[in-house]
């Protein structure tokens, strides 16, 4: 299966946000391991370095950044991308951003602490443990 993960399943993660952080790294991991192909949003990827940076430093952030773009594919963010997000009946435009790079890049679901906030989505919404459940 092809996920498109939030900002904040990965932080979760990387900043060790308990109690989230068991069930993305049982995640991460299963992406590491090939058993799910994961995807971030290229304004994910920026996010997440200007967060981890001013919580771990810019080294420790840069060496995250470098190991997840090895393990995850990037969902690019393109005018039509921006456009189509514009249409798209979503409360928050970064996520409607979010979901339609994730359309361009063929994913099959979104996973997210926040399903509320995809309210309207046409693509299918997982919370990290519902994700979990579905992959065990």
């Amino acid at each position: 299966m092809r996920v498109l993960f939030d900002t904040n399943v990965v932080l979760d993660l990387l900043l060790d946000r308990t109690p989230h952080a068991v069930v993305a790294a049982r995640l991460v991991t299963a992406v590491e391991r090939k058993e799910l192909a994961g995807l971030l949003c290229a304004t994910s990827v920026t996010t997440l370095d200007y967060l981890i940076a001013r919580a771990i430093g810019r080294d420790k952030a840069r060496g995250a950044i470098r190991t997840l773009l090895r393990m995850f594919e990037v969902a690019a963010v393109t005018r039509a991308v921006l456009e189509a997000a514009l249409e798209l009946d979503l409360d928050d435009y970064e996520d409607a951003v979010l979901h339609e790079a994730g359309h361009g890049a063929e994913a099959e679901a979104i996973v997210t602490r926040n399903a509320s906030d995809f309210k309207g989505a046409t693509l299918p919404i997982f919370s990290p443990a519902e994700l979990l459940a579905a992959l065990e």
